[in-house]
């Protein structure tokens, strides 16, 4: 089934004006989705607070802090992780605009995109909610893979789920997207690529719907300035060239390489052997068509989705496998804190945060000034003794009493004791107060493990199993996290 790359070269130029073969689709299934929630407008202090204060543990954008719009992980109420893209101030001033097109983004639910599940729009903020996909996009495991080069066959299928998802998006009157390019893709928890939603919006303000290199930018829009259908089917083909090679070449220099039948250059040396000569012919005929100089000369989607379906190879092996991605409690290693959460062990769990004490608040208890120390801060600190004292005999009561009035003075703050007085409503059988205090100290401490570890043991005593598994599974990474950079 291998080839050479000098076999391929003889054989894969065939021209540019025949149509791509449309083969029979046979899944016309269009992986609509109905699970998830519905589009709704968030208030800023509830994104603020999901986001710990748009914390810096919480940025996911390959740019950290210095791209021009930040995306953060925050959590919903349900504990469901979500993506919220905080923009520039100048990046929309017209609020109307953006909110008309975050509604209408809104609408579409699909299994090939990662959806759009909300928006806020006040003052100069504007910030849009999404799907977390947790698993990096094509970039890093195209151009920046760290352990395995992408399989051939894992390329044709993101090939195939992007142009399925473009076809959805066109089927749904949502037909211009915005810099198609290999950071839009993401790979959720199953290792399927998912198509970002946020290209599916433009900037108002300056009007550019493309950030990258004008190498790569349809023609068109180089003469005009304007996007059309056509120019996401160029920059869709500037994708399969980067599936291809495993670089960013540009588009002209590629079309120079398949006219001198100078593959070589053109083709990821990790790919040998990987795919058949017809196979690889067929690609970069496709990939030919799509970036051809006139746009009317360019496939549709529906030719294209028609015409990658039947290249797609080892179908029935799962995305994860083909990607080295290990899912969801398939391999979760956990701590004795973990098991003890998993099985809703509270008297382990007290022993464990009993042992521990408070060496997780260094820098995050507030410090106070020689001036701060009244008669009012001494009588707080005496509380907190005082629930120190009663959590540690196990009286869980007189524990919550103590820290909350501790809490409730608001001069000091202790991730500690919310998790102290979290344990102590859960062994008062009062898991929804449980719930609120170990969120809460996460809120105080981003990355702090034992807050999802006690929201775990909230969840499942609330018999919340699918949240509390997730909110455990954040734990255990966290938890591992801690420990390596000790």
């Amino acid at each position: 089934m291998g080839c050479e790359c000098s076999k391929f070269a003889l054989c894969c130029w065939t021209g540019q004006s025949g149509p791509i073969h449309e083969a029979q689709n046979p899944d016309e299934e269009k992986d609509e989705v109905s699970d998830l929630p519905a589009f709704r407008e968030f208030t800023f202090e509830q994104l603020r607070i999901a986001t710990s204060a748009f914390a810096v543990e919480n940025i996911v954008s390959e740019h950290g802090e210095k791209a021009p719009n930040v995306v953060y992980k925050g959590k919903l109420e349900n504990q469901r992780p979500f993506a919220v893209k905080r923009f520039n101030r100048s990046a929309w001033p017209d609020s109307r605009q953006f909110l008309e097109e975050a509604r209408a983004v809104g609408q579409l639910r699909n299994n090939r995109l990662a959806n759009l599940l909300g928006c806020c729009c006040e003052g100069d903020e504007r910030l849009l909610v999404a799907d977390f996909i947790p698993n990096e996009t094509l970039a890093k495991h195209l151009f920046h893979w760290d352990t395995q080069p992408m399989k051939w066959a894992m390329r044709l299928r993101v090939a195939l789920y992007v142009a399925q998802a473009l076809e959805y998006c066109t089927g749904k009157g949502r037909a211009l997207y915005h810099d198609l390019n290999a950071y839009r893709i993401l790979f959720d928890e199953d290792g399927d690529p998912r198509l970002s939603c946020f290209g599916l919006m433009k900037n108002s303000r300056d009007g550019k719907s493309y950030s990258t290199n004008l190498a790569f930018t349809p023609p068109e829009y180089l003469r005009t300035g304007r996007i059309t259908p056509e120019s996401v089917i160029f920059s869709f083909g500037t994708l399969l060239l980067d599936l291809l090679s495993g670089k960013h070449i540009p588009p002209s220099h590629a079309l120079d390489l398949i006219k001198d039948r100078n593959l070589e250059m053109l083709t990821d040396s990790c790919l040998e052997g990987q795919f058949s000569t017809d196979d690889g012919t067929e690609l970069v005929r496709i990939a030919s068509r799509c970036l051809q100089y006139e746009p009317r000369e360019r496939p549709n989607l529906k030719s294209l989705v028609a015409a990658l379906y039947p290249l797609q190879k080892e179908a029935e092996v799962p995305s994860h496998v083909l990607m080295g991605i290990s899912r969801d409690g398939e391999t979760m290693s956990l701590s004795p804190l973990g098991e003890a959460c998993l099985k809703t062990d509270l008297t382990a769990i007290h022993e464990i945060l009993d042992t521990l004490g408070y060496k997780d608040d260094e820098g995050a208890a507030t410090e106070l000034s020689f001036q701060m120390w009244t008669d009012q801060v001494l009588e707080t600190l005496n509380s907190k003794k005082k629930g120190d004292a009663a959590f540690k005999n196990k009286d869980f009561r007189a524990a919550i009493e103590c820290y909350t009035k501790f809490i409730d003075v608001g001069t000091m703050v202790s991730p500690t004791v919310y998790a102290h007085r979290s344990l102590s409503y859960l062994m008062s059988d009062m898991p929804q107060e449980a719930l609120n205090d170990a969120v809460q100290a996460q809120v105080i401490s981003p990355v702090w493990h034992i807050a999802s570890y006690l929201q775990a043991a909230s969840l499942f005593t609330l018999g919340r199993e699918n949240e509390a598994l997730v909110a455990l599974r954040e734990a255990a990474i966290l938890e591992e996290e801690k420990n390596a950079a000790s």
